[in-house]
């Protein structure tokens, strides 16, 4: 749940046979998963328009101002969240998510409703922060395969929280609106960027 307060960022997470970070399993939650790679590069803004290697898949996502976030969850979320980078963060997860055509032909309150009011999505959330970084990237208006591409960083030693948060997640009404999901888990060399 990133708050943008300046100029959305275009990122590109690039599976392939270079990137700093490598792929230890893909698992496809719901429906059809991506396909095998060793590598994942993440590109930033200008360097999107590089890939570092011939790669397997290319998927793209910026971020956008908060859609469902209200003012006082984003001060809640500000004071206890972590930035990506950290030194100690050398486990990620990236989750690209696909959401239902249910779930996009309801308003946007009828979304926010299920997205906090019901399913807690940011409550349940901040018991995790700041063990767990995360960044929201939105695909959907790039036509491209996913809604949203979901970037978390955390210390191995918190890989146990971050599996318990995302299984709760997973059990709340929001996420019967998903119609594919797939879990990226990766380690991050140590003497490598990006």
């Amino acid at each position: 749940m990133t708050s943008m307060k300046s100029h959305p960022l275009l990122v590109s997470f690039i599976g392939g046979d270079a990137g700093a970070w490598s792929v230890e399993r893909i698992v496809p939650v719901k429906g059809t998963p991506v396909a095998a790679t060793p590598r994942l590069a993440v590109l930033e803004g200008s360097e999107t328009e590089t890939s570092p290697a011939p790669a397997v898949w290319i998927l793209r996502g910026r971020t956008e101002a908060d859609h469902y976030v209200r003012p006082l969850e984003r001060k809640a979320l500000d004071m206890v969240s972590s930035k990506l980078g950290r030194p100690e963060a050398t486990a990620a997860a990236l989750i690209p998510i696909r959401k239902s055509p249910a779930w996009w032909s309801l308003s946007g309150e009828e979304r926010r409703a299920i997205f906090e009011e019901r399913s807690h999505h940011i409550a349940r959330s901040l018991a995790y922060l700041p063990r767990i970084a995360r960044r929201l990237h939105h695909s959907r208006d790039l036509g491209e395969p996913f809604d949203f591409l979901t970037w978390f960083e955390y210390a191995p030693v918190d890989e146990p929280a971050f599996d318990e948060l995302v299984g709760i997640l997973r059990t709340t009404e929001e996420w019967t609106y998903v119609d594919r999901e797939v879990d990226l888990r990766l380690r991050r060399d140590q003497l490598m960027k990006g």
